[in-house]
């Protein structure tokens, strides 16, 4: 079964590929569709997840292999620029390491590739946690306080809602443990290719130290911070990423109102 993708802008010549975030789909690149009509978009629904929630299991190599059949079949010369956050960057940061020759530029941001402190108790607890989050998980109020969390529209409730009853809980389970034990591939420092590693402010401790570790390894790499947002900043403050993000993509001078990590 193939991954669901959305496609728009097919006549124009550089294409442009979006990775969600774990838990979600590619509604959340919705507040840059518009802004970045004039590319080849196309906007997948990751394993487990959304319209590709009957392909699975969601792992990290078997996802990072489908995304880069997608860029040679069906990016304009079989070449991409691929934004992701979280989940979706580290996918990026897979295909970086196996297949660096498909991505034109990278945009990356909230990427997790620190091992969490205490990871094996933070994996028992999250089990436990599974118990209790069962039965509410397509409840209103818990969907709300989600939302609430990543400090997301209510204008989205619609699309977080449709996305949280599609993916099972034993999906988030695996999805998460992917995420969680992620670790930075090897290979990463022979990818010559433009990456912009980024973190929101109020991101954990943790985000920020990856994206220092990545912009150390990644040889063509440069790093920022987002002020005053946090994990999911394209839909908080999307005027900003969407020029960042088009500043990065076309080779020019990054926004003042963002700051070079050191």
């Amino acid at each position: 079964m193939n991954l669901y993708v959305e496609e728009r802008g097919q006549e124009n010549s550089e294409t442009i590929i979006f990775l969600h975030g774990g838990g979600i789909s590619g509604w959340m690149w919705t507040e840059q569709l518009e802004a970045f009509k004039d590319y080849h978009l196309l906007i997948l629904d990751l394993p487990e997840h959304g319209k590709s929630v009957d392909v699975k299991p969601f792992t990290m190599k078997s996802a990072a292999e489908m995304v880069v059949d997608i860029i040679r079949t069906r990016a304009h010369g079989g070449r991409a620029h691929l934004v992701g956050i979280s989940l979706g960057g580290q996918l990026i940061l897979e295909i970086l390491s196996t297949a660096p020759e498909v991505v034109d530029h990278v945009l990356i941001s909230g990427t997790l590739v620190q091992s969490i402190p205490h990871t094996e108790t933070m994996l028992k607890l999250l089990d436990y946690a599974f118990k209790a989050y069962v039965p509410v998980k397509d409840t209103d109020f818990f969907i709300k306080a989600n939302m609430r969390t990543y400090n997301i529209s209510k204008s989205y409730f619609k699309e977080f809602k449709e996305s949280t009853r599609l993916i099972k809980p034993d999906s988030l389970d695996r999805i998460l443990h992917e995420n969680m034990l992620f670790q930075m591939p090897s290979g990463l420092e022979n990818a010559d290719v433009p990456v912009l590693v980024m973190a929101g402010e109020k991101e954990y401790k943790v985000i920020k130290e990856s994206a220092e570790d990545l912009i150390k390894v990644l040889p063509n790499a440069k790093g920022i911070t987002a002020p005053k947002v946090g994990h999911m900043w394209n839909l908080e403050y999307p005027n900003l990423f969407n020029k960042v993000l088009r500043r990065w993509i076309t080779n020019g001078a990054l926004p003042e109102e963002v700051f070079l990590l050191k």
